[in-house]
C-alpha cells in the first residue's frame, strides 16, 4: 500500500509547478501518523512540514485548564505548517493528529528553497487565507449554532479530507474539539443515527447520507467550502475542499480504521472493472478535473 501512495495525492502539492514538484518529491518522506501524535507544539520553532494524504490533523488551542478547542482541520487538501513557514514565526496552536493516516514530511528548508517560484508563494498565501477563514467561521459556529449543527459541520469537514465515508474518532474527542459537553455530542449523534444519517459504534462513524448531513448543517460549512474553492481554484488546485468522489484506488482499505474490512466507498470501487476505472479516469483528465 505504501509504495503506491504518491505525494501528488495531496491536492495542494499537486497544484505546484511541475518543476517544483519534481525537486520536492525527492526530499519528501512518507510517514504514518498515529492518532493523538503531536506534530508541532505551541511556541516551538517549525522543523518539518507535512502534506497529509489520508490523515487529518487538527490545529487546536489548549487553555491553562487543559481544555482544548478546534481552530482548523487539515487533510489531503493542504499543508501542516503553512503559516509559520510563510511568517517565520511560531504558532500558539498545537498540531494534533486527529485521524490516523499517511502524510509526506519534509524539512521546512526544502520548501523555503522553492519560494522563488511565484506561483507557489501565491498559492500558499491563498491557502493560509482559507485557514484563517476556517478558524474565524469555527468561532462563529461554536458561538451561534446548535451542537447538532456544529457536529454536522465538523463531520463534513473531516469527511472532505478522507478518501472514504468512515471516520474513526470518539465522541469525547469530538466534544473536546467543539468545546462542548460530551453528553451534548452523544445526544446529537444519537439523533443523526436515529434518522439514518450516520451509523456510530464504539468510536467508528460511517456517514450514510451525506446530503442529509449537509441539509442539517449550518451555513458555516458551505461558506468555508465555497471560499476555499474560490481562492484556490484559479491557482490550478483542484478539489481542495469537498468530497473526492474519485479517490485513488491505491488505498485498498479504509485508511481511517486500518481494518481488514473495506469501507463502502472501496466496496463500490472494487466492484468496478479495470476497464471502467480507466474510462472514468480518462474522462476526468479530458474534463480537466
Amino acid at each position: 500500500m505504501t509504495n503506491s501512495i504518491a505525494i501528488e495525492q495531496n491536492a495542494l502539492f499537486a497544484a505546484f509547478a511541475p518543476v517544483s514538484q519534481t525537486r520536492l518529491s525527492h526530499m519528501a518522506e512518507l510517514v504514518l501518523l498515529e492518532r493523538d501524535t503531536i506534530l508541532h507544539e505551541p511556541m516551538h520553532a517549525l522543523s518539518h512540514v507535512y502534506f497529509p494524504i489520508d490523515a487529518i490533523v487538527a490545529m487546536i488551542y489548549v487553555v491553562e485548564s487543559g481544555a482544548l478547542s478546534e481552530v482548523s482541520v487539515i487533510g489531503k487538501e493542504g499543508l501542516v505548517g503553512a503559516l509559520p513557514l510563510l511568517t517565520g514565526e511560531s504558532l500558539s496552536c498545537q498540531a494534533l493528529v486527529m485521524s490516523a493516516g499517511y502524510a509526506f514530511r519534509m524539512p521546512k528548508e526544502s520548501l523555503l528553497a522553492e519560494y522563488d517560484e511565484y506561483h507557489m508563494l501565491k498559492l500558499l498565501m491563498r491557502y493560509v487565507q482559507t485557514l484563517m477563514l476556517q478558524a474565524s467561521l469555527t468561532a462563529v459556529c461554536n458561538r451561534h449554532h446548535s451542537i447538532e449543527q456544529q457536529l454536522c459541520r465538523f463531520l463534513l469537514m473531516c469527511l472532505d479530507r478522507l478518501p472514504c465515508n468512515h471516520l474513526t474518532m470518539t465522541q469525547e474527542l469530538i466534544a473536546s474539539m467543539l468545546g462542548v459537553r460530551r453528553e451534548g455530542v452523544t445526544e446529537a449523534a444519537g439523533k443523526l443515527q436515529h434518522l439514518g444519517v450516520i451509523h456510530y459504534c464504539r468510536g467508528h462513524i460511517t456517514v450514510l447520507e451525506r446530503d442529509q448531513l449537509e441539509q442539517r448543517c449550518c451555513e458555516c460549512y458551505q461558506v468555508v467550502k465555497r471560499e476555499t474553492d474560490r481562492l484556490l481554484s484559479p491557482m490550478g488546485a483542484r478539489h481542495l475542499s469537498g468530497p473526492d468522489t474519485h479517490a485513488p484506488a491505491s488505498v485498498a482499505k479504509c485508511s481511517s480504521c486500518f481494518k481488514a474490512t473495506v469501507c463502502n466507498y472501496h466496496k463500490r470501487s472494487q466492484r468496478q472493472s479495470p476497464r471502467v476505472r480507466v474510462q472514468q479516469q480518462a474522462a476526468l483528465e479530458f474534463a480537466g478535473v
